[in-house]
């Protein structure tokens, strides 16, 4: 017989447990959105999870790529003496991955580059089961963000974009995302670092590190706080062994707003220049330029005739602020610029001979020589090459030559080269410009070993005479 003394006297025993267990447990614990379910009388993250991942897809990607990628399959003598066709074939290549619904009246849905690059055929499924079929809007390889558009789609949930610059290292946060093609998945744990750098040298790097379990298929997927907010899209992981060992990366949700505005209005990032060339303040840099801090980025060079210099810029002032935000170091002023469109004023304050000063800088067009690969060799159609700019994240770091564009499909692609990859040597003679290549490759009728870099990592590309 049910007896409600008993039963209202063990919700409130359970009420004084939740608030024992808060209080006595780690802060991350303490900040989780837990609540009490009393008809199971257990604590639970459900009703935030119930509110948020409808938001979540599931992407499937159908693209082509080369059956082989082996530089001897590439050699004509290596192919007919094992029989095999002249040409490589292609083959049909199906991934997935995930995304996040930013606006449920547009269809938006915000993923990776990397997931729905090079894609013929993309195909969204939403938690109820339903699928449709999505359109690019537009992609940005440098921060690996790219937008999607859901067509003949109603009944949709969105999640609202976090202001990441809130964040704090120990803020409980939550992945969600379709890992090893399973389905939605949910893991949890805590911002682990933030502002980290250095997992590419051709991109813009900001991320949020976690340890909120990230795999293979969260690519694209949410990163929420206990709020229910989106802070970031899950794109990367450091994996010794191919699964999870508890260091994430996710794009901060600052970051990705600034590129889908973008994305949306002209279908890619416009990004601009304002010629100069940064490092990061250290303690010896500011004492010896008298600078009374110890955090910001140092011009160490400025272009002649380019905005910078027309607003007053010069080699040595410390940039201290951009758009009164404070300036930690050289890759910071290289994302906030990089992430401005071209025609836009942006306000610097900076440090200077014992004073501080601030120039209002109008953010410029790209002045990089671009090479047809058509033009030079018939080997290379389908190729645009061009210097790297003066705000691209490996200028300064790398030399050579940008791979900026590539057509899928051709003689280019199907030798392996891919847009972003930076080409940085042929038949061993360093390459530091477009028209070093050019000079190098016009008319060339031989083997062509083209030493490309591809992130962090070095590999020939060969092509044959």
């Amino acid at each position: 017989m049910h007896n409600p003394l008993i039963a209202d006297a063990s919700r409130v025993w359970l009420g004084l447990l939740l608030a024992v267990i808060l209080a006595l447990s780690p802060p991350a614990l303490a900040r989780a959105p837990l609540v009490l379910d009393e008809e199971r009388g257990v604590l639970t993250l459900a009703p935030l999870l119930e509110r948020t991942t409808p938001a979540v897809v599931s992407i499937a990607v159908q693209s082509r790529s080369p059956a082989a990628d082996n530089p001897l399959l590439r050699d004509p003598f290596f192919r007919r003496f094992f029989g095999l066709p002249d040409s490589m074939p292609e083959q049909q290549v199906v991934s997935a991955g995930s995304g996040v619904i930013v606006d449920a009246a547009k269809g938006l849905v915000l993923t990776n580059h990397h997931v729905v690059h090079n894609a013929e055929r993309v195909t969204v499924t939403v938690k109820d089961g339903r699928q449709f079929a999505a359109r690019l809007v537009g992609s940005d390889e440098a921060t690996d963000i790219a937008l999607i558009e859901v067509s003949g789609a109603t009944g949709l949930a969105e999640l609202a974009l976090g202001d990441s610059d809130r964040l704090k290292v120990g803020d409980v946060v939550l992945a969600i995302g379709n890992p090893f093609g399973l389905g939605q998945t949910v893991t949890s744990g805590i911002v682990s670092a933030l502002g980290r750098t250095g997992l590419s040298a051709d991109r813009y790097e900001d991320f949020i590190q976690t340890d909120a379990p990230i795999n293979p298929g969260n690519s694209g997927g949410a990163l929420i706080n206990s709020k229910g907010e989106l802070m970031g899209i899950n794109t990367a992981i450091i994996a010794p062994a191919g699964g999870n060992v508890g260091i994430g990366f996710a794009v901060p949700s600052n970051m990705a707003r600034a590129v889908m505005e973008q994305l949306v209005k002209h279908g890619e990032v416009r990004r601009g220049r304002i010629g100069i060339s940064v490092q990061t303040l250290n303690r010896e840099l500011a004492k010896a330029l008298g600078a009374p801090v110890e955090r910001g980025a140092v011009i160490s060079a400025v272009e002649s005739n380019s905005p910078a210099e027309t607003a007053g810029l010069k080699a040595g002032d410390v940039i201290l602020s951009i758009e009164g935000k404070q300036v930690n170091d050289a890759n910071d002023v290289r994302n906030r610029i990089g992430l401005m469109e071209r025609g836009r004023e942006v306000k610097l304050t900076y440090y200077r001979a014992g004073r501080t000063a601030t120039a209002t800088v109008k953010v410029g067009a790209p002045r990089a020589q671009a090479v047809e690969g058509a033009g030079v060799v018939p080997r290379l159609e389908g190729a645009r090459f061009a210097d790297i700019p003066a705000d691209h994240p490996a200028r300064g770091r790398v030399e050579g030559v940008l791979v900026a564009q590539v057509e899928a499909g051709s003689p280019a692609w199907r030798l392996g080269l891919r847009s972003g990859d930076i080409v940085i040597g042929v038949n061993q003679r360093p390459i530091k410009s477009a028209s070093d290549l050019e000079k190098v490759v016009r008319g060339h009728r031989g083997v062509l070993a083209l030493n490309v870099l591809r992130g962090d990592t070095q590999l020939f590309i060969v092509a044959q005479g």
